[in-house]
């Protein structure tokens, strides 16, 4: 009588979490969300200036809908990997957001400007469902969402002058002094990602903390890579000793009309604050 071996029978193999599953198993306090994110712990642990505070809110059915939808679509981990540009955009020229909220601003912009690409990029889960189902509605291919800190996508992943923008949108302004430095904006930053910007790349700041437009433009305009396109000012009545008697601030632009109202913004002026943006071109 022959005998014949059994088939071994391989352990089930479980299937790949969804992008929303792997997210909200990220843990406590890890500082960039997991798409899968591979960025090194030495990446994360090093003393720097940060992007972002790490925010992962409950996401809607829908939002967790849409991320497990398309995510492998229109997104993509910062995971210190170099990024090709021309693969994701084909010949538009690309605009980077830093903190995109809800995404309902760089939805609308991606729908009025189809010939520029936009590299967005946020921690906040919430947020990138909700802008991957605005994507999905309009059928928009000009967008990208980076899930990380956008500091490690510009020291790790982009090259010198591939940029045609920047956009920073009402960031965090952290308001208190002893958390001053952990603004976006400031000299370290800007080290960092004016190499990255082509000449003639728009770079385009807006906030509603009026100290922290002060401080976005002295950093700004002390750099002899940027021109401020409105020096004159922007012909807002400040309740500054510095305003002209026209009560125009030198060194901000008037509001852009393509610059839609955002969530934060709507927010800052029910709290009686004034809004400010900047414009430097990158010469």
């Amino acid at each position: 009588m022959t005998s014949t071996a059994s088939t071994p029978q391989l352990p089930a193999q479980a299937p790949a979490a969804r992008p929303s599953a792997r997210l909200s198993a990220a843990p406590a306090g890890y500082p960039a969300p997991m798409y899968p994110h591979r960025a090194t712990e030495e990446q994360h642990s090093e003393r720097r200036i940060r992007s972002f505070q790490p925010r992962r809110g409950r996401m809607t059915p829908a939002q967790a809908g849409a991320l497990d939808r398309n995510w492998d679509r229109w997104g993509l981990a910062i995971d210190g990997s170099p990024l090709d540009l021309t693969r994701l955009f084909g010949e538009l020229p690309v605009t980077l957001e830093i903190g995109f909220g809800m995404g309902e601003t760089t939805a609308t912009m991606a729908a009025a400007d189809p010939a520029m690409g936009i590299l967005a990029v946020d921690v906040h889960t919430p947020g990138h469902g909700n802008l991957l189902n605005l994507l999905e509605q309009s059928g928009a291919q000009n967008v990208r969402l980076a899930a990380g800190d956008a500091v490690i996508l510009l020291r790790d992943m982009l090259v010198d002058d591939c940029l045609a923008g920047l956009r920073i949108y009402f960031a965090d302004p952290w308001p208190k002094p002893k958390h001053h430095k952990r603004r976006l904006v400031q000299t370290d930053f800007l080290d960092l990602v004016l190499p990255r910007l082509a000449p003639g790349a728009l770079v385009h700041c807006a906030t509603d903390w009026e100290p922290y437009a002060e401080q976005m433009l002295d950093v700004l305009g002390a750099r002899p890579e940027l021109v401020n396109l409105h020096p004159e000012g922007d012909g807002s009545a400040w309740t500054d000793e510095e305003r002209q008697a026209d009560g125009t601030v030198p060194g901000y632009a008037p509001r852009p009309t393509w610059r839609p109202v955002t969530k934060f913004e709507r927010a800052g002026l029910a709290k009686g604050h004034v809004v400010h943006d900047l414009l430097f071109r990158k010469v």
